[in-house]
Order: structure tokens, then sequence, then C-alpha cells
């Protein structure tokens, strides 16, 4: 959205409230929020550090193991027929289940959050670098037998490369997940964070602060999402999603 459009937009939401007269405990003009934000602005950057914290950690623990795990996956029969069908069992249970098991397990601190922030984004990373991996052409794996490149060095730089780009999907897809992942956890059972904030502050109607809660969560979603923007741009900056003149860039 651009500055001109953010200003229409919250211009017409502040009409808006004003006009038909709406509560403030169930939405609250932008004004108000603006104001809260700013007046609780250390409270929310103190919840922010325990979030974030949670966030990266998280995605930074599914990146570490998702990414050697796709490989062993993709070139290994025995771990495609045993182990990767668990994996795609336990994509379908929903994660906010495990959550209250999590927190009986470990407590109420940042071990469950980041736990939970971990299957949430490691799930996207593992299947998109098990797609990466697996989907090089014949063609070009027989051409590089005709160099006598060994199997290492055809890794790195003939299969890797081509993998990058859908390695980078599985992680923009993670990053967007990642603070969800933490909320719900602080959700389920959190003593601090923006997530444990934002339910105290809901619960007592407090719907201005709420609203300015979730706009910093946004903000967190939004530095994640951008950091891996930041890094794909510079690891593959040939691939048509880069180039500044694409019809369209992939989400």
């Amino acid at each position: 959205m651009t500055p001109a459009g953010a200003l229409v937009f919250f211009g017409l939401w502040e009409a808006i409230v004003d006009l038909l007269k709406v509560p403030s405990y169930m939405v609250p003009s932008p004004s108000s929020i603006f104001v809260q934000l700013a007046r609780k602005l250390p409270y929310l950057l103190r919840n922010l550090w325990v979030t974030g914290y949670e966030s990266y950690g998280g995605f930074l623990l599914a990146a570490v193991i998702g990414v050697p795990l796709s490989l062993l996956i993709a070139f290994s029969p025995f771990m495609r027929k045993t182990f990767y069908p668990g994996v795609v069992a336990l994509q379908l249970v929903p994660k906010i289940a495990l959550a209250p098991l999590f927190i009986t397990w470990f407590g109420f601190g940042m071990v469950p959050k980041i736990l939970i922030t971990f299957l949430v984004c490691f799930f996207p990373i593992l299947l998109n670098c098990l797609l990466g991996f697996a989907s090089l052409s014949k063609e070009v794996t027989y051409f590089a037998r005709t160099t006598t490149a060994g199997g290492l060095r055809t890794f790195f730089l003939i299969r890797l490369p081509a993998a990058l780009p859908q390695i980078f999907v599985g992680f923009r897809w993670a990053a967007v997940n990642a603070t969800v992942g933490a909320t719900v956890g602080e959700w389920v059972g959190g003593d601090a964070g923006l997530g444990y904030y934002l339910q105290i502050q809901t619960g007592e109607l407090h719907m201005d602060i709420a609203f300015a809660t979730i706009f910093v969560l946004a903000l967190l979603g939004l530095s994640q999402y951008y950091l891996v923007r930041f890094l794909e741009r510079r690891f593959i900056p040939w691939h048509v999603s880069q180039r500044s003149n694409g019809a369209a860039k992939a989400f």
C-alpha cells in the first residue's frame, strides 16, 4: 500500500467510525489507536522482544533442520518411503492442538512457543526444499555427468542453484507463518509477548490498545518477510522473480 493509499484508508476508517457512532469497544478509530500506540510503546517494545525472539528462533530452527532433512528425503528412497509419509501426516494435524501439550511438557517459558513456531515454519520449508531438490530435469543431470563433474561439485554448481528459487518460496511462507505461530503459543499459555498482551487487552475491551498491538505484530511479520526477500535478492538475483522489469514477483 502506498502512503497515499494508507492515508485514504485510515481517513475513510476514521470517518466511518465517527459517522456511524461505532462503539470504541468494537472498532476504535485510527486516531485513538495511534494515541495508544504512542502511550503504550514501552510495553509494546518489551513484549515485542519476546515475540520476536520466539518468531525468529522458531524460523531459524525450522530452516536449520528442514533444509538438510529435505536433502535426505530427496536423495534417499528409504527416507521417502519411511519418514516422508509421517511428515505429511503430521502436517495435517492442527498446530494449535499441539500447543497445550507443549505448555504441559515445557512450561510457560519461551521453549513451547519456539517449538510451535518451529512446527508452523517447518513444513513449508521442508516441502518446498524437497520440491526444489527433486525438480532438476534429467537432461541437466545427464549433461553434468558428461562434464565428469563429481557429485558434490554437481550439487553446489547445478542442483543447489536450481533449487534456490523454490527454497526461498518455502522461506517466505515460513516467514509469514512465524509470527502467527508465536502469537498462538502466547495465546494458549503465555505470560509475556505481544500475543499475551493482546489477549489481556481484548479481555478488558481495550480495543484501541489491542489494535495497536496487532499493528506491531504486523510490523514484526513484515520485518521477517522482507528480510527473507532481501536475502533472496542477494542469493538469486538472476531469477525471473528478482528482475526489476519482470511481469510479477512471486509471493
